[in-house]
């Protein structure tokens, strides 16, 4: 695991920054935590915020608001997915309900996060994503 975060890591540097840059950064720091607690969201939130300005798009802000989320709370992650431009863009995207299923869950709304995470299983594009939210819209019958 050593050299994969490495070679992550590398990728990471050049003389300019690119969208692939960026993203190897992320993934770097998610590569080197052990645990999601372990994570240095401020930083993952820092580099999203960095690729916004080189590719912005409601998904990539969608991934930030769930960093800052990580980092500030359920409520902070919420603010910021009501902010995101061209949010219906993401109707489609299971991701996205499963975002906000998520934040609700964590702030203890377990029937509106059933919603989500049921609107998300919808949306699966595949057996895995539907095993997941399966599981997920589980979590809200506790």
């Amino acid at each position: 695991m050593a050299e994969g975060v490495r070679l992550l890591e590398l990728s990471a540097t050049g003389s300019e920054v690119s969208e692939y840059h960026v993203e190897a950064a992320i993934a770097a720091i998610h590569a080197r935590a052990l645990r999601v607690e372990d994570t240095d969201w401020q930083a993952i939130v820092a580099l999203y915020d960095t690729l916004m300005a080189v590719r912005p798009s409601p998904v990539v802000a969608l991934n930030r608001a769930i960093a800052i989320a990580q980092n500030d709370g359920p409520e902070r992650g919420l603010e910021e997915i009501n902010l995101i431009a061209d949010r219906e863009r993401l109707a489609a995207y299971p991701f996205y309900s499963a975002a906000l299923g998520e934040l609700e869950l964590r702030r203890g709304r377990h029937e509106a996060a059933r919603e989500y995470f049921g609107e998300a299983l919808g949306l699966a594009r595949n057996a895995m994503e539907r095993r997941f939210l399966e599981g997920r819209v589980r979590a809200c019958e506790v």
